[in-house]
């Protein structure tokens, strides 16, 4: 756990330096450096994508994780309790608290390297995957407080609770967890949606991310599936 509690300390660290800096730069420096962080999170995500896999597994993946995400409506619950959070720390409403909650929430947890590392966290104790995704986490939290707040802060608990699993998950799915044709399936759909974030960042769109979420539990069946179809 320790790669997981140091990439936690990051996006609180990292957060609160943001908040420090917010004080003290413009609105327009604010949205400058927003659309600035939006670009380089598209790129990231274009990256991971066209980074190999099936392009069936993505779409049946992604359809079957979006139908389920909406009818579950997480991303209405994650907005609800964002919003909970932002009246219980009086935070205003217009202050941007839901934004940066949300939006670091899913950078933070989305992507191969959250999910990766957690995993070789977890099989062989390797921590180098997550001891570089923390320096990341630490400059994006940085820009993203100084931009939408404390907010961003906040994203510390989701992210722990989320590559904490994964790194208990990982005794138990060994076996699983050793087909690197699978983990790449995985990246393909994570980076999708990190581009979905760097759109509604930049307002081109206003993608419900949250309801893609399930798509990353779907890969491993649609990749089986695949898996024994005949070519």
């Amino acid at each position: 756990m320790l790669g997981v509690i140091v990439n936690t300390l990051a996006v609180i660290f990292g957060s609160l330096i943001g908040i420090v800096v917010k004080r003290g730069i413009s609105d327009s420096l604010s949205d400058a450096v927003m659309k600035a962080l939006g670009l380089c999170t598209i790129v990231i995500g274009i990256s991971g994508a066209v980074s190999g896999g099936d392009p069936l597994v993505m779409i049946l993946s992604m359809t079957a994780g979006v139908i389920v995400g909406t009818m579950l409506d997480i991303d209405g619950h994650m907005n609800r309790f964002s919003t909970f959070l932002e009246q219980r720390l009086h935070a205003g409403e217009g202050s941007g608290f839901s934004q940066g909650f949300l939006s670091a929430t899913l950078f933070a947890c989305i992507g191969a390297m959250a999910i990766v590392g957690s995993f070789n966290a977890g099989l062989t104790g390797d921590y180098e995957i997550l001891f570089t995704k923390s320096i990341l986490d630490f400059i994006t939290c940085v820009m993203l407080a100084g931009a939408m707040g404390v907010g961003v802060l906040f994203a510390a608990v989701p992210l722990f609770l989320y590559q904490g699993t994964l790194v208990l998950l990982s005794h138990l799915l060994q076996n699983v967890l050793t087909d690197q044709g699978l983990i790449n399936q995985i990246n393909v759909v994570g980076s999708l949606m990190i581009i979905a974030i760097g759109l509604n960042i930049l307002g081109i769109t206003k993608i419900k991310v949250a309801d893609l979420l399930p798509a990353l539990l779907f890969v491993p069946l649609m990749y089986a599936l695949i898996g024994y179809l005949p070519v």
